[in-house]
């Protein structure tokens, strides 16, 4: 019996040749790239920071023998710093240092080097008991005039004891070092030959891969090309009504059967083609007739000339009653879409109106240079209308001034600083007090009676948080209390925060009544003052869009309150529209900055 070689099975071969050999390169390549993976996770996270953490202990143990040194033979007083030194090193850095040398030993392979740098830390220890002693005994400044005493310790420390140790401890310390490091090399050459095995590997897989292809394509073109090239000539002639002379050697595959078969379906195919080209033209009148009662095919056709006649007949119908349909929908669209046009403009203009109001309620910058001079506010409103806004007024000889932060953004924002503002002017003007804690209460308390919150059940959550600060430029004096929203002070260099208390103005607990704190600072010329909404560190965008962060906030703003106030606005405005990007701005955005 003669096996049955067909066409899909020879591109099968070939093809089946090739993906096992892709394959073969991608599973070689995975396998290396994840032994390097392995090998540098080694070097970066054992080896170096290893080498990094014993070179550190190496410079601690040389800084210990100058500070003994120094402690032994120069009589100086008990608090003087390099003693100060040595008692942090020895109580402190060591032990720190210590622990996280263990943290990388933890990680070696070699139980030798192990025992190496415990032997060395027993080494130290032993060292760092004899400081101790010294120490102990040479403890006043009265303690070097005794003879006995020096007689005793300066040879210890001078070649004696200390030194030996010492230099046993470095020695010991420096081929532990000289052993990580030949670690990190023998590793990283052994990714290096991993790759250039690799290189080789993928190299004669290329050439196999590139041989492979060409005869794949040669065997392609000889067993199936140039056949089915003969094919489509054959076709092309029955295609013009002429009979092709030519005949295609008997072959064992799907070619040789379509050959066989061909001749037989000339003369049905001439007569099928030329019906369908007159059903298709629209000529349902056209005359067939099948070559037999079994032509499936031919009893298929007629049957659909039928069926296209009645067809074609519904969907002029149909046509004709869509048109009309869709010439009234057009108009409907078109009176619809004219309607809402006016009506956006007419939301849109009263709500840039409303903008207008809003913006009337914000001190103007006159006045806020003559209130808080050497200050800026950044104020990004996310709409047209913003549900932050700022505040401020004088009081004697006291500047009263809030960053506020109202439930919501947008027109519902808007409406809730509005009644915000009014409240907030009310309980600053009702009451002879400036501290910011009582007239916090007195908002909370008119929130509440405002919005009814509270009252018959009802459990409305609006509110807002705010920053409120109130500034005594003569007796240099800063109070603050606030909800949610912190008070940052940074003063040599350093970033003081004054936390807010962590419940919203017009806050409602029916069995418990709650008080806002009232912090009091003492200024110092210099210091600057940031208060601020929680638009700023909730915005999206970066590379991967996520929130800015409070924590990268607070960098920023030390990053930048050396430079001049207005300086200080252009960069803060600059980082967040570079941060965003082309993501939407998520809420609001206020920051005030005061420099005293």
């Amino acid at each position: 019996m003669k096996i049955k070689f067909s066409i899909g099975k020879k591109i099968g071969t070939g093809f089946g040749v090739l993906i096992f050999l892709t394959l073969l390169a991608f599973i070689l390549t995975q396998f290396t790239l994840n032994d390097s993976r392995r090998k540098t996770d080694e070097v970066t996270d054992i080896y170096t920071p290893s080498v990094s953490k014993l070179e550190e202990l190496n410079l601690l143990i040389v800084r210990s023998k100058m500070l003994i040194t120094n402690w032994v033979f120069i009589q100086s007083t008990d608090d003087t710093p390099d003693k100060k030194r040595l008692r942090t090193l020895v109580n402190e850095e060591y032990p720190d240092l210590k622990m996280q040398i263990q943290q990388y030993e933890a990680k070696w392979n070699n139980v030798e080097e192990k025992n190496d740098i415990e032997s060395i830390f027993s080494l130290i220890d032993k060292l760092f008991s004899t400081d101790k002693d010294i120490m102990k005994q040479l403890n006043s400044f009265s303690s070097y005039e005794d003879p006995s005493i020096l007689f005793l310790i300066r040879p210890q420390v001078e070649n004696g004891e200390v030194d030996q140790q010492t230099k046993l401890i470095l020695d010991n310390l420096s081929k532990l070092i000289t052993e990580q490091r030949s670690n990190a090399t023998m590793v990283t050459n052994q990714m290096l030959d991993s790759f250039s095995f690799l290189q080789f590997v993928v190299r004669g897989l290329g050439i196999a891969l590139l041989l492979g292809g060409i005869l794949i394509a040669f065997f392609t073109i000889r067993t199936i090309v140039r056949p089915v090239t003969q094919l489509k000539k054959m076709l092309l002639s029955m295609g013009i009504g002429v009979l092709p002379k030519e005949r295609i050697k008997d072959r064992n595959d799907e070619i040789g059967e379509m050959s066989t078969a061909l001749n037989g379906l000339i003369e049905g195919l001439k007569s099928t083609t030329e019906f369908a080209n007159e059903v298709g033209t629209g000529n349902f009148e056209s005359y067939y007739k099948p070559l037999s009662e079994e032509d499936t095919l031919g009893q298929a056709l007629l049957k659909m000339r039928v069926e296209l006649r009645e067809n074609e007949r519904v969907l002029e119908a149909k046509v004709v009653e869509r048109t009309e349909e869709v010439v009234r929908q057009k108009e409907e669209i078109e009176l619809q879409s004219q309607k809402l046009e006016i009506l956006y403009k007419h939301v849109t203009d009263s709500i840039r109106y409303a903008k207008r109001i809003q913006e009337s309620i914000l001190p103007p910058d006159k006045i806020m240079a003559e209130m808080l001079p050497n200050s800026f506010v950044l104020y990004k409103p996310k709409d047209i209308v913003s549900g932050d806004f700022y505040w401020m007024q004088q009081k004697g000889d006291w500047v009263l001034f809030s960053a506020v932060d109202c439930t919501g953004h947008g027109v519902p924002g808007a409406f809730m600083s509005i009644v915000a503002y009014n409240i907030l002017k009310h309980a600053v003007n009702s009451t002879d007090e400036v501290e910011p804690g009582k007239i916090l209460d007195k908002l909370s308390e008119g929130v509440r009676e405002t919005l009814h919150q509270g009252i018959e059940g009802d459990s409305a959550k609006d509110g807002m948080d705010l920053a409120l600060c109130a500034i005594n430029y003569k007796k240099m004096e800063l109070q603050y209390a606030g909800a949610y929203n912190p008070l940052y002070i940074i003063r040599n260099n350093e970033l003081i925060q004054t936390k807010a208390d962590k419940f919203p103005i017009g806050y409602y607990a029916s069995d418990v009544e709650k008080h806002y704190t009232n912090h009091t600072i003492k200024l110092e010329k210099g210091d600057c003052i940031y208060i601020f909404s929680d638009g700023y560190a909730d915005q999206f965008g970066g590379v991967n869009g996520k929130k800015f962060m409070v924590n990268n906030f607070r960098q920023l703003i030390f990053n930048i309150h050396q430079h001049p106030i207005q300086e200080q606005k252009h960069l803060l405005n600059k980082t967040i529209e570079e941060w965003r990007g082309n993501h939407e701005q998520v809420d609001d955005i206020m920051v005030i900055g005061i420099k005293v």
